[in-house]
C-alpha cells in the first residue's frame, strides 16, 4: 500500500460537533465549532473537516513573508484533482448488513468527485489519514489493479459466487473513469467469465461500455440503477457538484432500456424539505425513461458526514436548516444519525412512514417494481488457475 495511507491506529476522538437550529453565533463561530466557509465551484463541501483519528491540530502562523495571505488567496482557487495510484490486495468486498441488497461489492475507486455532500462513504477517508470533507472528493485512490485482484478472486476454490455490486459506495463512473477504465477493465473480467454484477450511477459514462453490458443484459447477467434525486439542474449542483445533470441521467437511463438493459431509479438520500418534495415527480420522470424498478433511502448523517451536512444546510439553506434538521431528528429516533440495522435505511417514526406511503403509492401508480432484479448465477465460468509450476491447470 501506498505510504501516503500510512497513520498511527488508535481509538476515534470524540468531536464537538455542534447541533445547527439555527445560523451559527460568532461565538460558535470563533470558537470552530461551526465555520461556515465560502463554497468553491465544483466542489460539495470547502471544509478540510478533521477526521476521527485525528491527533494533531493546525492553524495558521504568519512567518514575516505573507504566508497567510498567500494561503488565503490560494484558497480561492478551485481546488485540483489528485489520483493516487493504488496496488490493491483486495478488491471484492463481503457485505454482513442484512438490510442491504447485495453480498458483495466492488468499489474501483475511494473518494468520489462526484462531490455529494451527503454521501455516506466520506468517513473512509479517515482511513487513509484524509479528510472526509475535501480531501475525499479532491484526492481519489484509484485501484490500478482491480480487474487482476478480481480474476483472483473469482479464481478462488472457495470463491461462492453471488451477485457483485460496483460502485456501492463511491461511483465506478466518476470523471476519472475516462482516463483510467479501470471500471471498464472489471466489467470485461466479469463478461469473460458470464459473472453477474450490478452498477449503482450518477454517471452516463456508463453508455461508454454499451458493448459490453448489452450481451451480458441478453444473458440476465447485469442491472444498473441511476441515482436522481432531483429534477432541478440547479439545486443538483448544489447537491453533487459534478456529477451529470438530472436530464442527462434520464436520458442514459432511456438509452439503457432502450437496449434491453434492466434499469433501476434511486432516488435517495432523500432529505426533508430539499428534494423530499420531489420524490412522485422524479420517479414518475424514471417510469417515463424505463425504469422498471425503484428504491429510496432517507438521509444518513455517520461520523463526519453530519458536521459536513449541517455546515452546507446553513450555507445554502439558511432560511430552512434548523427544519431540516428536527425533520432528520424526528426519523432518527431524536439523534441526527441512527447506525442501527433494520432501522438506518428507512428510518422510524410518523415522518419516516409517510415517506414510505408516498413512495409504494406512487411506485404502484408508475408500475414500478420494488424488488431488485434478480440474476443468473447459473452461467458463472471459474477462471482457470495456475497450477504451482505456472502453467494453467484445465477445468473438469
Amino acid at each position: 500500500m501506498n505510504a501516503v495511507y500510512s497513520h498511527s491506529m488508535q481509538p476515534p476522538r470524540e468531536k464537538r460537533f455542534i447541533p445547527i437550529t439555527a445560523v451559527p453565533s460568532e461565538e460558535a463561530r470563533a470558537d470552530g465549532r461551526a465555520t461556515v466557509a465560502p463554497p468553491r465551484k465544483g466542489r460539495g463541501t470547502a471544509w478540510q473537516i478533521a477526521h476521527r483519528f485525528d491527533s494533531d491540530e493546525r492553524e495558521g502562523f504568519d512567518d514575516g513573508w505573507g504566508t497567510l495571505d498567500q494561503l488565503a488567496d490560494e484558497e480561492h482557487l478551485p481546488p485540483a484533482t489528485q489520483i493516487i495510484e493504488e496496488q490493491a490486495g483486495r478488491v471484492v468486498n463481503t457485505n454482513s448488513s442484512p438490510d442491504i441488497f447485495f453480498e458483495l461489492s466492488l468499489n474501483p475507486y475511494r473518494g468520489c468527485e462526484h462531490g455529494c455532500i451527503y454521501c455516506f462513504a466520506r468517513p473512509t477517508h479517515s482511513y487513509l489519514n484524509l479528510s472526509p470533507g475535501l480531501d475525499f472528493e479532491t484526492r481519489i485512490v484509484a485501484k490500478m489493479n482491480a480487474a487482476e485482484r478480481l480474476r483472483s478472486t473469482l479464481a478462488g476454490r472457495g470463491y461462492q459466487p453471488h451477485p457483485i455490486c460496483i460502485g456501492a459506495a463511491t461511483d465506478a463512473y466518476q470523471p476519472v473513469e475516462r482516463r483510467l477504465g479501470i471500471t471498464r477493465a472489471i466489467i470485461e473480467v466479469l463478461s469473460e467469465h458470464h459473472h453477474p454484477f450490478s452498477v449503482i450511477s450518477k454517471s452516463s459514462g456508463i453508455e461508454r461500455d454499451l458493448d459490453l453490458i448489452v450481451p451480458m443484459a441478453e444473458r440476465q447477467l447485469v442491472a444498473v440503477y441511476l441515482s436522481v434525486t432531483s429534477l432541478d439542474a440547479r439545486l443538483s449542483r448544489i447537491m453533487e457538484p459534478r456529477a451529470a445533470a438530472p436530464a442527462r441521467r434520464l436520458e442514459t437511463m432511456e438509452k439503457l432500456a432502450r437496449a434491453g438493459v434492466p434499469v433501476g431509479i434511486s432516488v435517495s438520500p432523500l432529505i426533508p424539505f430539499i428534494n423530499e418534495p420531489e420524490l412522485e415527480r422524479v420517479l414518475e420522470a424514471g417510469a417515463n425513461a424505463g425504469a422498471r424498478t425503484a428504491f429510496s433511502i432517507p438521509v444518513r448523517l455517520p461520523w463526519e458526514v453530519n458536521p459536513l451536512f449541517q455546515q452546507w444546510l446553513v450555507q445554502h439553506f439558511p432560511d430552512r436548516a434548523a427544519r431540516v434538521m428536527a425533520r432528520i431528528r424526528d426519523m432518527r429516533g431524536g439523534k441526527d444519525n441512527d447506525p442501527n440495522f433494520g432501522s438506518r435505511m428507512k428510518g422510524e417514526g410518523l415522518w419516516a412512514e409517510l415517506m414510505q406511503q408516498r413512495m409504494h403509492k406512487a411506485c404502484a401508480r408508475l408500475g414500478l417494481n420494488r424488488q431488485r432484479f434478480s440474476l443468473d448465477l447459473s452461467q458463472f465460468r471459474v477462471p482457470e488457475r495456475p497450477n504451482a509450476g505456472g502453467a494453467q491447470t484445465e477445468l473438469f
